[in-house]
Parts: C-alpha cells; structure tokens; sequence
C-alpha cells in the first residue's frame, strides 16, 4: 500500500515543500529511506521503527520504502521523523487519517515524545504560501510557527497526541497565535551612563543614524565596549518587516524559545576573537549561519579587532559591502543576509598606551607596527568611521550631572532616518551607508566650499575611491541630523577627520 503527506525543509533561510511518501510491499523484512537523505535522515529508520513498537503499533513485516521528493534536492536534520512515522502507519492500513492540506515535522524520541526542531518559521511560511491550512509541530516549537497569520499550528509533545487527533478519538486545539508584534524600546544599558566621550558619542549619533561602520581606537579603560553596547538603545526600532528577517534567521540557527518565538530588537552579537572564519561568516557542510548573519538588521561587535584571525577578518570584506554572504560547500550553496553595522575596537598597541599622556607604552616601533598591521588597508576602508577614544579625565568621571540620556540621542536619529527615508523612497535602499554610487550622485549636494574642501582632502591625504564614497556619506548623514538639504564645508570637514586616523596610527595610509 501507498501513502504520502506534506513536510518541509531548508536550503538557508528559504523552505521548499518534501513529499514524504511510503510504501508497504510484499518481499523480504527491509527499510530504506530514499531521496538524498543527510545521514540525521538515515537514521530516522531507528527511531521510527522504536517508537512504532513503543506506542503499541507493529512496524510493517514487509519491504517498507520512503521516498522524500524531489529527490535533488538534499534533505537535512531530524525533522522528518514525524511524517516518515505517519506515511508508514497509513501505508501499513494501521490508521486512517486526513491529511489534505496539512504539513507534518518534528524530531522523535524513542517513547514517541516529539522534539523541537530548527528553522520551523521559514517553513510555516512556506506551507501558508502553498495553501496550506494547517501544520503539526513540536509543541516547543508552537509559538514561533504562530508567528505565521492565517496558519493553525497545532502544538504536538507526543506521538499519541497527534495520531489520537487525527484519528477522531481526542481533541488538540490549535496554538493561539503570537501577539501582535511590537518593537523592544527599553534597554538595560543608556548613553547617560557614558562619562566624557564627547567624540565618541557624536560618532555613534552619526553611525546610528545613517547605519555605519565605526572603528574605535584607544587605551584600555577608554570606553570603547561601553559605546559599543549602548549602540542599539539609540538605533530605529525593528520594524514588523525586518523582525521577520531577521526572526528567519535565528529560527534556522535554533535560537528561538517558547518565551520568544520573535526578534523584537535589534541583534547586538559580539563573537570572542578566537572565532574561526566559519564561525563568522558561517558554514559547515550543511552551511548554517554565522555571526555575520545572526547580527542581520543590527550590529556586530568586534572587540580586540586585530586579534582575530587574518582570514577571519578578510572574510568581512565583501559582506560588508554586499550586505549579504554566499557559502558554497559540496552540497550545495546557501545565501544568507547580514545588513549590519559593525563596530570595532581596538588598542592603538600590543599593551594599549602607545600615546597616552600620562602612562607609558612598553612596545617597541616594531611591535606596534606588526599589531597594527594585523588589520589590513582595505578592511580599514570599509569603516567609515575613525574614532579616538581618548582616557576620560577625573572632573568627568565624578561629573554629578549625567550624560545625554539614549531617548534625546534617538529622537535625532529618527529624524534624520525618516530624512533619508523619504528621500530614498521607492530605492530599495534604507540608509545612507548604503548609498550607490548612483544615488550618491543624486542625493549629495555639495555646496561650492564643500566641494573645494573634499577636493583638497582628496589630494592631500590621497584617498581611494572607496574612501571618497565614505566621506560623501557620512557627510550626507551629518548634514541629514542637522536638517540641512545641502552639503557644507562644516559636514565635508567631520566626515574627514573621521578618515585621519588611518594616517595617524597606518603610516602608509589605506
């Protein structure tokens, strides 16, 4: 006898509908499990055949074929337990279920106890998109496949809940759908608690602002991971349409839970410099994302920047520009999103005090040159944003007044977001870092001493193409929280000193 239903699975973040079908024949006792299974698939065998026994069934004495279609295409994880089990209890005559219109995945124990699996949110969209009207899952995966409207998500914690349900013996209520989704807007850190920093403050308004990258060089104790952290509490709130991105991404990583089955904030990720180029950009031989991809819509901290890894660190170079990473393996090649902004940390030297005025630097020309150079020219390029944190004085440190509060720094972000929104409306582009070269053209105005100031600035410090771009942009962003439609010699002249630093500490510049 024959039997098939309706599963899914994963090529990155995007889900493709699997035809489980079985087949009971007559022939000598066998199982084979067909259709470009991973080895998790194969072993599907053992766990459907226990559980089969276990909840009081008989596994079919004959020769027993699972085909997961379209055979091309490789079919990954421990999902598939589920409907493998069911296609066999239907093919075998055991029990009789409607399953029209219905998807079916979950991961078995050997009590028939059904287990989360990973990436369950793409794939409740994909069966909404299909026609689908409802699908069965773990029960600890029921609130994030809520997530999808329109779709009953029927919550499932044992094989016998399911089996008695769609054989009409009891009932399962289908799980509620999530609430509506809203913005995370309180944050356990604010920029009122940061002393002093006036540069570094101002550096992360603009890079909050127009979405860019900031590189932030000086002594330990600075400030440097306390800007860092307090970056998201004045970034614009997750919209309903990034949440969801980046809720995908997450869900293929297995970072959801029960208590969030939804992305609320923006990500803040901040890998340790021990983490290999995989680990960063992601892969495997069945590629999952990195951290590149888990920071999607938010940012990426990278602190000790010169003491990850050489690949590691050039692994970010066309991400950053691309907004987007391609892994490319045997089985086949996955591209996930990482829109980010990324901030990155550094010391100025191997013992962090090479030009501090009052303690002194242990560090031989040699050694601060070799430290410097872990970071390379055109990685330096890709940041828009060159910051000195200088060491913050006692008087500010004992300051009884506190700090610009995230609340006042962000409402100038908005502005200067809703700015750039409606003038890129329409793009496909949502801030000023990503500007193309067409639309730098277009929405950068220099007034006539603007453009005498870049000019000069280009063939003194004898920028590169790419570097030209940042200034223009980081420019426009200034010029956007000032409200001003053109941009003056005033903008030009920050944006430039926020490239000088390369100079400083990078003798031969980028």
């Amino acid at each position: 006898m024959f039997a098939a239903l309706r599963s899914y699975g994963l090529a990155g973040t995007d889900a493709f509908a699997v035809d489980v079908e079985a087949d009971v024949g007559k022939g000598l006792p066998s199982f084979d499990v067909v259709g470009l299974p991973d080895a998790a698939v194969r072993e599907s065998r053992d766990r459907v055949q226990a559980v089969i026994k276990n909840c009081g069934y008989h596994f079919p004495s004959g020769k027993v074929t699972v085909n997961l279609a379209p055979a091309d295409l490789r079919k990954t994880g421990p999902l598939y337990d589920l409907p493998i089990l069911l296609a066999i209890l239907m093919a075998s005559g055991q029990i009789t279920a409607p399953t029209a219109g219905a998807a079916f995945l979950g991961e078995l124990a050997l009590d028939g106890r059904v287990r989360p699996v990973n990436g369950v949110l793409p794939m409740a969209m994909a069966a909404k998109e299909e026609g689908c009207h409802s699908i069965f899952l773990p029960s600890g995966n029921a609130a994030e496949g809520s997530v999808v409207e329109g779709l009953q998500v029927y919550g499932v914690s044992h094989v016998g809940e399911l089996l008695g349900y769609l054989t009409g013996e009891s009932p399962l209520a289908p799980h509620p759908p999530v609430a509506r989704f809203a913005p995370l807007t309180e944050f356990p850190f604010d920029f009122s608690e940061v002393r002093g920093q006036t540069a570094g403050r101002r550096a992360m308004e603009i890079a909050a602002a127009g979405g860019h990258n900031v590189l932030l060089i000086g002594s330990p104790g600075s400030g440097k991971s306390m800007l860092a952290k307090r970056l998201p509490t004045i970034l614009p709130p997750l919209t309903a349409e990034e949440s969801m991105e980046t809720t995908r991404i997450h869900s293929v990583a297995g970072l959801l839970n029960e208590r969030n089955p939804l992305v609320t904030a923006r990500p803040f990720r901040a890998p340790h410099h021990t983490v290999s180029p995989n680990g960063l950009s992601g892969g495997g031989v069945y590629p999952t994302p990195g951290e590149l991809s888990l920071a999607h819509n938010g940012v990426l901290f990278l602190d000790e920047l010169p003491e990850f890894s050489r690949p590691t660190l050039e692994i970010l170079r066309q991400p950053l520009e691309d907004g987007q990473v391609t892994i490319t393996r045997v089985s086949g090649t996955v591209t996930y999103s990482c829109a980010v902004t990324l901030v990155a940390a550094m010391n100025p030297c191997p013992c962090g005090y090479h030009g501090h005025p009052t303690r002194p630097c242990h560090c031989s020309e040699q050694a601060v040159s070799r430290y410097l150079k872990r970071v390379s020219g055109p990685l330096l390029d890709r940041l828009d944003l060159h910051v000195e944190t200088a060491p913050v004085e006692y008087d500010e440190l004992s300051a009884k007044e506190p700090s610009e509060s995230s609340a006042a720094i962000r409402k100038r972000v908005l502005r200067a977001r809703e700015i750039q929104t409606e003038r890129l409306r329409g793009t496909g582009v949502h801030d000023n870092a990503r500007l193309t070269p067409a639309l730098l053209r277009r929405t950068c105005p220099l007034t006539e001493s603007a453009d005498r100031t870049l000019r000069t600035a280009f063939d003194r410090l004898g920028l590169s193409a790419r570097a030209y771009e940042r200034v223009l942009k980081v420019a426009r962003t200034i010029a956007d929280l000032g409200g001003e439609e053109k941009i003056g010699s005033a903008e030009i002249a920050e944006a430039i000193q926020y490239r000088s630093l390369d100079r400083k500490y990078w003798k031969e510049g980028t």
